[in-house]
């Protein structure tokens, strides 16, 4: 399989994809110490919580200084809700996007008309890092409303000049005739949602090589590198992986180049990124692999101080663009962890050895149950069309052996028969957790 060729458009960067590392460090701290300084006069949360730490703004004198900034969780929006994290009147405020509060009140993020022309450059930006270029058609499937990324990437690809066709999530049906009859080059979605696309495509028999869409812009869930060879193979399209959360601002924190595709610049002259450790809460250095947390460098409305992502990565040296440090792809997170016997075992690892298994789609969920004193963990996954009774038992005893020689843990391995496991037409619910509380 060959992928369209992508031209190298080197002369599309702006201006802070162009910065040496010495003009980016001197940026981020004069903008570190105006944000922590807005925050500080602003915000009730944060000028007890500086306070508290014995830190005024005028500490920031280094980049290095932002670790004697007090970190912010969800926990901390959530008491603060609804608008008690602005520093800015509510007047002011342009939009408001949330999460979906199901474990609790809904996080709330507010933005200033200067916040969302920031957003759409950025997306702008990590849209052109991807391959899409001025006069695409970007067919938009991710959700729309108080979820970030829908109108995030739809701004986004405006911004840069493209054909946005707005269908949001689901309308499986919909989403192929308009990629037939629109003629879209691109496509922002869920990765697991779009594989739910491609098994469509293959029972109309509609050859995904037929179609225009050369380019897929992949977030809003953690995926694993043998997730894009399956789509790159089976959708004859470049497959590369977009990062944010609404906390930190929406889709566009960072973007993979389609050149490389090793790993997510962070766009460091807006967010300043750090890897802690997520037991001491400590920073470890580039390349040790620990939780990622966020500082807002340019965010109006309601800038962000050390936010616990709860994602874990390493940060890694620049390469497409030099300047700015690369995220790997995030492996998992600290609240999808699940410890099996005493054992770390997280979703993508799974993924990971389920996709190098013939026979088997990508379509899996991770059971955990409690029988007795132990937690026990089966893993259900979807098997192609027409397997037997003992193909399945052949496959799912293959699995197991591989999750126990690869990751050191005993679990469970049923394969059930096609559509067996529900579909997402957003993020993919990958732990189903039985175990009582």
């Amino acid at each position: 399989m060959s992928l369209p060729r992508i031209d190298d458009d080197t002369y599309l960067w702006d201006g802070g994809e162009r910065l040496s590392l010495d003009e980016l460090r001197a940026l981020q701290l004069t903008r570190l110490q105006n944000t922590v300084r807005h925050a500080y006069t602003n915000v009730d949360h944060y000028r007890k919580a500086l306070d508290d730490k014995g830190v005024h703004p005028d500490d920031i004198k280094t980049l290095d200084d932002i670790r004697l900034l007090p970190f912010t969780t969800k926990a901390d929006l959530r008491a603060n809700y609804p608008f008690g994290m602005f520093v800015v009147p509510r007047e002011q405020v342009v939009r408001v996007h949330a999460s979906s509060g199901t474990t609790g009140k809904p996080t709330v993020v507010g933005y200033t008309a200067q916040d969302i022309a920031t957003w759409s450059d950025l997306v702008a930006r990590s849209l052109r890092a991807a391959g899409v270029r001025p006069g695409d058609v970007v067919q938009v499937a991710y959700g729309y409303g108080l979820f970030t990324g829908g109108l995030g990437a739809h701004y986004g690809a405006e911004r840069l000049g493209c054909t946005v066709v707005p269908i949001s999530g689901g309308q499986t049906e919909k989403q192929i005739q308009l990629l037939q009859d629109f003629g879209a080059r691109a496509i922002m979605v869920t990765p697991s949602y779009f594989l739910s696309v491609l098994d469509e495509l293959d029972k109309r028999g509609v050859d995904p090589a037929s179609l225009p869409l050369e380019v897929g812009v992949f977030g809003a869930e953690p995926w694993t590198n043998a997730m894009r060879e399956e789509i790159e193979r089976r959708g004859a399209m470049h497959a590369t992986d977009i990062y944010g959360l609404s906390e930190v601002m929406g889709p566009g924190v960072a973007q993979e180049s389609v050149e490389t595709k090793d790993g997510l610049n962070i766009w460091e002259d807006h967010f300043y990124p750090e890897i802690v450790n997520p037991l001491t809460d400590e920073p470890v250095p580039d390349g040790q692999v620990g939780e990622l947390v966020f500082t807002s460098l340019t965010k109006q409305a309601m800038p962000i101080l050390r936010y616990r992502t709860r994602d874990l990565t390493r940060l890694l040296p620049g390469t497409a663009r030099p300047a700015m440090r690369r995220m790997e792809k995030v492996t998992g997170r600290t609240d999808d962890l699940m410890i099996v016997r005493g054992v770390n075992v997280f979703p993508t690892q799974i993924e990971e050895i389920l996709l190098e298994v013939p026979g088997l789609t990508p379509y899996f969920q991770c059971v955990l149950t409690r029988p007795g004193r132990m937690d026990e963990l089966a893993i259900n996954v979807e098997g192609e069309p027409d397997l037997s009774d003992d193909d399945r038992r052949t496959l799912a005893a293959q699995v197991a052996h591989t999750v126990k020689a690869r990751i050191g843990t005993t679990v469970t391995v049923n394969v059930v028969g096609h559509e067996g496991i529900e579909r997402s037409v957003g993020k993919a619910r990958r732990i189903i957790d039985q175990r009582e509380r």
